[in-house]
């Protein structure tokens, strides 16, 4: 852990058998959507949101440009047009929610915070696709100086510094199905690529 409990690493979580740092919304819709409807899995806290393909693309690269603008405006220096999504640290959500469908085809990777680099990172809390529709799916919930915003590495830190990271009493009272976790995105892949190649070559 770094200074203010602050986790020194993210986790890539991806389904067996499928590429690891995979972005779908960089890919043409076809292919997007066939990849979905493969990794739609019932019952599973991670895979049943690939339920309606066309609707989360659709809403997902609309989510993907607010971040990116709002990466650069704080002074983000985005590589990529679409980030990799990764988690900071293992949240205490993944162990209380973790139903047999997940855990049966779902594999992670852990990244060192320290390989990416800090103006290639931005931030949300909670997982980006849920912290903008907080507003409107759980407004009694919504707390305008954290919901739909993205963070740099250096205002993450300074809420965790003050906060503690969720699960420790400050997190949205969401349902439980809904992320209770800080998503990190990395707008940067190379420095991902070695972890890549090593899990892919494991799962060979």
């Amino acid at each position: 852990m770094t200074g203010g409990g602050m986790p020194d690493f993210l986790i890539h979580v991806h389904r067996k058998g499928e590429p690891p740092f995979r972005t779908l919304s960089a890919l043409p819709d076809e292919q997007a959507i066939s990849i979905m409807e493969r990794l739609f899995v019932k019952g599973s806290v991670f895979w049943e949101r690939f339920g309606d393909p066309h609707g989360y693309l659709r809403r997902r690269r609309e989510v993907e440009r607010n971040l990116r603008e709002g990466f650069i405006s704080q002074g983000g220096r985005p590589v990529d047009d679409h980030p990799v999504y990764l988690i900071l640290g293992r949240p205490k959500w993944m162990d209380q929610v973790a139903d047999e469908a997940t855990l049966s085809t779902t594999e992670m990777v852990e990244i060192p915070l320290s390989v990416i680099p800090p103006d290639a990172v931005s931030f949300t809390y909670p997982d980006s696709m849920a912290s903008a529709m907080i507003a409107e799916r759980y407004p009694q919930q919504y707390d305008a100086k954290i919901h739909g915003r993205v963070f740099t590495l250096a205002g993450m830190r300074r809420i965790v510094r003050r906060k503690g990271m969720p699960g420790e009493g400050w997190e949205a009272v969401l349902p439980p199905h809904e992320p209770h976790y800080i998503e990190a995105q990395v707008w940067d892949r190379r420095p991902l690529e070695s972890f890549r190649r090593a899990a892919e070559t494991s799962a060979t």
